[in-house]
């Protein structure tokens, strides 16, 4: 991830802080998850979380019943995170280090989500990270997923190299009317085979009106994005020396994989 990347995500964590209701609710959690790690498995485990943001996965992981949380987030939106998980904070260490700079630690699983797919190279990231892993332990990943969304990456890709030259205000009010817009498509999904239906019903309309629009601002503001294969995700994973990678397609349009540190397990 680049200088510009990370401070950009700092800004957007400090102006667009809340990760309350349904959006930060251990029920989004085990969506997320899904099959390949029920939420009992995280109670009393010691946690590591890459790219913690404004703190909204990390108090989904106490909320599920973590022991630990070790919160990893590069960016000066670190101070948000702080300020979002503040009341359980004795159950919580700060770095603010890049993923592949992490030190020792003991730790039991560890969860990147919605990370590794704005990071031109992550294999040293999760290379790392399975170096700090128990034998044992497990590392899950959620990304993009390239496979269903080839309308949606088209029409985001195009955006995008407009979206990246608007000043902050300019993109906060492009993403409300568009957020005005995909509102309207929401409500027609409920009644009308409509494309993405599913992903409409089943996620986007929990969200409230404020959530969509971060959702939108964060897809427009990135500088970098890579939409992943479901053998593109599983080789991510293989290739710093994970075993037995499993993934999930979650809602059919992004990827979770998760996969094992073994005693054998050589990168």
């Amino acid at each position: 991830m680049t200088e510009r990347i990370i401070e950009e995500f700092g800004e957007q964590w400090g102006r667009f802080g809340a990760a309350d209701g349904y959006f930060g609710s251990v029920a989004v959690l085990q969506d997320l998850c899904g099959p390949l790690l029920p939420l009992e498995q995280i109670a009393g485990r010691r946690i590591l979380e890459v790219g913690s943001g404004n703190g909204r996965i990390v108090n989904m992981l106490l909320d599920a019943g973590a022991a630990h949380v070790t919160a990893v987030e590069p960016s000066a939106g670190i101070e948000a995170l702080r300020r979002n998980t503040r009341a359980r904070a004795e159950r919580i260490d700060y770095l603010q280090v890049r993923g592949e700079d992490l030190p020792s630690l003991d730790v039991e699983l560890a969860f990147c989500i919605g990370v590794l797919h704005h990071i031109e190279d992550p294999l040293p990231t999760v290379r790392r990270v399975r170096e700090i892993l128990r034998p044992g332990g497990r590392f899950l990943v959620w990304v993009y997923g390239r496979e269903n969304n080839l309308a949606y990456i088209v029409f985001a890709e195009t955006l995008r190299r407009l979206t990246r030259l608007l000043p902050d205000f300019a993109l906060a009010g492009l993403a409300h009317l568009l957020n005005f817009f995909l509102g309207l498509y929401v409500g027609l999904c409920r009644f009308l085979p409509l494309p993405l239906g599913r992903y409409m019903r089943e996620v986007m309309s929990k969200f409230d009106r404020q959530k969509r629009f971060f959702l939108i601002f964060d897809q427009l503001n990135c500088g970098y994005a890579k939409y992943y294969t479901e053998r593109e995700a599983r080789d991510l994973l293989a290739a710093a020396g994970f075993r037995d990678v499993r993934p999930y397609h979650r809602h059919g349009m992004s990827w979770t994989v998760i996969g094992e540190k073994s005693d054998t397990a050589s990168c």
